[in-house]
Order: structure tokens, then C-alpha cells, then sequence
């Protein structure tokens, strides 16, 4: 179930919105340019098939959006060493204060994660599942946790093909607030 929590950027002591609805989601990220949508969940949906199961959503946000390159993300969870590494240096790559030259549009498939989008004096948590599409605005401030154990998969856009280019703010903000994996267990 996807979960829209807003602090102020002081701290999580407050919380001033709270909502699982996906129009309210929808109607308080839209004030800040921030695009929510819902798309229908393909069952068995892995990296490698995620950009044909999705083609004609793919397409339509392409070509509304602009974004010429687009591709597929995974992380599925294994008892093994390579898994855990991976799982530990890809959710440190993202979890740190960051903004992009380019918006970035990120479809969930399979799973979830956490979108951190810091805006004005306020923190909005997107904790997004399987079959949202949220569209982080160029230069917005955000950083993005997948868990401890993360198990997703992203269809993600980019208006060139440079791929993820972070600008990291320096901030220990991010340390602040729940994570992933605290969210998960409030829902």
C-alpha cells in the first residue's frame, strides 16, 4: 500500500499529513510539480521484461515527458554474499541528500521503496509499491532508501542516456527521519 507521511524538515516529531489514498497522494505532491500515477501490476515482472510488459506505458510517458533512454532496475533478495553487498552499496549510493540535472521518473513494478523528497521546510516520505509512477522534479531535493533487504523492480526514465547523476547536498538530513525499513513496519 503506498504511504504519503509529511514532517516538517526539523524532524519526524510531528506528523503533518498521513494518507494511504492515492488521489490525496496525487493532489499534495501536484503543488510541487511532483507527478503520482497509478499504473495496473503485470505479475512476473522482472528487470529483463519489465520494458515490454510495460511498452505501451512506457511509451506514453516517453513520449509525453521527453525521456529517449529507459531502462529497468532489479533487486531480489538471496542468501548469498554478492546479494548482501550489493543490497548494502547500492541503498548507501541513494540514501544521502541528493538532487539531478534531470527529473527522475521511476515506475514500481515489483516491491517497493522510499522516496524522501525535501521541499521547502517539509519532508514528504513516498513510500511506493508495486504499480506507482512518481516523477521527482529536476533539481528537487530527495534521497531514496530500498530497505536493508531491498526487493523491487524500477522501470526508470532519462532524458539522455547518462543515466543517474547525483548532486550530492552534503546534508545529514536523511539520517533524521525513519527509514524504509521503520515505515514498512508503521503500515
Amino acid at each position: 500500500m503506498t504511504l504519503l507521511t509529511v514532517w516538517p524538515d526539523s524532524g519526524p516529531d510531528e506528523v503533518l499529513v498521513r494518507t494511504t489514498d492515492p488521489d490525496e497522494i496525487a493532489t499534495e505532491l501536484k503543488e510541487h510539480g511532483v507527478r503520482f500515477h497509478r499504473w495496473s501490476v503485470v505479475d512476473g515482472v522482472t528487470a529483463e521484461n519489465a520494458l515490454q510488459a510495460y511498452e505501451s506505458d512506457i511509451a506514453r510517458v516517453s513520449e509525453t515527458e521527453g525521456y529517449s533512454y529507459v531502462d529497468a532496475m532489479e533487486m531480489t533478495p538471496a542468501d548469498t554474499d554478492e546479494y548482501r553487498a550489493k543490497a548494502v552499496e547500492f541503498r548507501n549510493k541513494f540514501l544521502a541528500e541528493h538532487t539531478h540535472d534531470d527529473d527522475e521518473d521511476r515506475y514500481f513494478a515489483r516491491g517497493a521503496g522510499v522516496f524522501y523528497l525535501h521541499i521547502g521546510d517539509k519532508v514528504y516520505a513516498v513510500y511506493c509499491t508495486a504499480g506507482d509512477l512518481l516523477s521527482v522534479p529536476a533539481n528537487t531535493t530527495h534521497w531514496f532508501d530500498m530497505g536493508t533487504e531491498p526487493d523491487y523492480v524500477s522501470v526508470r526514465f532519462f532524458h539522455d542516456d547518462d543515466g543517474w547523476i547525483g548532486n550530492f547536498t552534503g546534508s545529514d538530513i536523511a539520517t533524521k527521519f525513519p527509514t524504509f525499513d521503520e515505515l514498512r513496519a508503521g503500515i
